[in-house]
Order: structure tokens, then sequence, then C-alpha cells
């Protein structure tokens, strides 16, 4: 029997501190490795760089104020670079612990902001994938990625793959990412709805694959003083209530949902048991038709401007 132990983070993300920020997750991945024993480790979306819950920018259709524009430079400074010294920090970690990690970032590329899961490894750095849709209103903080960062990456036990937040309700990404064998579904998130629990031990039977869901917590007195959710400025205030939750091949929870504060879940998974859930359903293989349906995927990177050779 080969396993692999699993952690998912819940904790809350400092914003508009990225030093703090990165040292949260430095800790949070010693904690993971050194009180859970763990192989792998998924952090929540957006964690370094913050995710702003509750704050509006100061946007109405046809419409922006000066004070929203600053809040924007603000978020804007607080964003990472790739490559850069948040990166390599975190590199140095887990070639030093020798674990696996997947950290939700906001990536800072010139004028534009992207979500990101970042991948490490014990050789450090391995890629990046960008989250190809923005969910409503995040559309006005986060460009769209491509299909050029859609990574799937062997740890030599197991393929570990990365779907951030609502990227879950994407048939066709599910899809082309089950047809690149992942084998752990890493699912950063700040959504804390009990639907979402239905979401992922969906997945997990859909793609036959185990489910790591790491989603933050977040409270009012975790912001800065100066800024105002639309929840309220009551310290106590629950801006993201957390439920992160291990799942089996099979649907089973095998860890969670936590709720009602930070922590670090995990699990032993028996990847055995892909085998066994896979005996009777693999979406991409023999439970497939593909003289009835097929899906391309254009994994090239798609640059705004092309130089001309020569």
């Amino acid at each position: 029997m080969t396993t692999v132990t699993a952690a998912v983070v819940q904790a809350a993300a400092p914003l508009f501190d990225t030093p703090a920020a990165l040292h949260r997750v430095e800790q949070l991945i010693r904690e993971a490795v050194g009180s859970h024993r763990a192989g792998v480790v998924v952090l929540p979306e957006a964690f370094l760089g913050g995710y702003p819950k509750g704050l509006d920018f100061g946007i109405t259709v046809g419409s922006r104020t000066p004070e929203g524009r600053d809040l924007f430079r603000r978020y804007h400074a607080a964003a990472i670079e790739i490559p850069g010294p948040e990166v390599e920090a975190l590199a140095a970690v887990t070639r030093e612990l020798g674990v696996h990690a997947v950290v939700g970032a906001v990536e800072r590329q010139r004028g534009t902001l992207y979500c990101v899961a970042l991948f490490f490894g014990p050789d450090g750095y391995l890629g990046l994938h960008r989250k190809l849709m923005p969910t409503a209103a995040e559309r006005y903080l986060w460009g769209q990625g491509d299909g050029s960062t859609l990574p799937v990456v062997d740890t030599g036990t197991a393929r570990l793959g990365a779907a951030i937040c609502w990227e879950n309700y994407m048939p066709l990404f599910r899809t082309a990412m089950y047809a690149k064998g992942v084998d752990l579904w890493c699912a950063p998130t700040v959504d804390d709805r009990d639907s979402w629990q239905a979401t992922l031990r969906h997945i997990a039977l859909e793609g036959r694959c185990f489910v790591l869901g790491a989603c933050q917590y977040l409270r009012r007195d975790a912001l800065p003083a100066d800024v105002h959710p639309v929840q309220g400025d009551a310290p106590g205030t629950v801006l993201i209530g957390g439920g992160s939750v291990i799942v089996s091949p099979l649907g089973e929870i095998l860890a969670g949902p936590l709720r009602d504060g930070e922590g670090i879940l995990s699990a032993a998974l028996d990847l055995d048991d892909l085998a066994r859930a896979r005996f009777d359903f693999d979406p991409t293989g023999h439970y497939a038709r593909p003289d009835v349906f097929t899906l391309h995927v254009d994994e090239t990177a798609r640059a705004t401007v092309a130089p001309t050779q020569g």
C-alpha cells in the first residue's frame, strides 16, 4: 500500500501586508509538516496577496471613485511578482522540508493581477496555474488566465492538479484535467457555503480522485481598520467561514469540513484507492465515448503583443 499524508490549511490571509502573509505561509507549511507529517500541503485561494472579501473598490456600473482607485493601488502593491522573492522564499522552505505545496496567491504582471495557484516541491518552485475565469466582481480585480498554465505535477507517487474556487464548476476544465491524470485534485477557495461540499464530493466521484479543499477563515478584525467591508465593522463578523475538507475518490469525507475557526486538517491517503475507484468509472478512459464526444484544449500562451522576428 502506498500512502501520502495530505494537509489542507484553513486560515486568514493578511490583506495589504505581503511580508506578514509570506511569514504566515511559511509557518503554516512548517506546522503541517511538523505536526501532521504532511507530504502535500494545500493553502487557500489568494493567500499571498489577500482576498478582499466585502470591499467594493468604489465601483458602480459606469463609474469608479478616486478612493476605489487608491484601494486598488494598495491591492496591486501587495500582489507578488513571479519569479520574485516570495516565490524564492517558499521554494527554499519546500526544498528544506521535502514537501509538495500548493499555495493560493495574487500575481502582479505590470498593470494586471491574476489569481494563481503556485506549485512547489522538494525541487523548489514547479510552476503555476492562473485562474481562467474570475467570478463576478473578481473580474474588475483579476485578469483571465489562458490554456498555457494548466499544469499537472508528478510527485513520484501521485499527480497534483489545481482548480481555483468556481473553476471547479467548469465541466470542460474538469474534463481537461481528468485527461491529464490528476490523482490529488487541489481546490484552493474562499467559497464557504454548505453547497460547496457537494461540489467537492461530486468532483471526487466524477474524477475518481482525492479532493483537497482549502478555504480561508476570515473575520473582520483580521482586516486593516481603515477598510470597511459591506458585512459591517463589528470585529467578530465572519467574512469567510471556512469549510476545508478532504474527500476520497469515492466521495467519502476523510477530514472536515472544518468550521468556526482556523486549523489544519490532514488525512493519510491510500493511493491504491485510486485504482479501486476507477474500476467502474474513468471519465476520460473506459467510461468515455470519444466516438461521440471530443474536447479540444488550446494550451498556447496568448500574448497581447507578439513581436515579429526578422
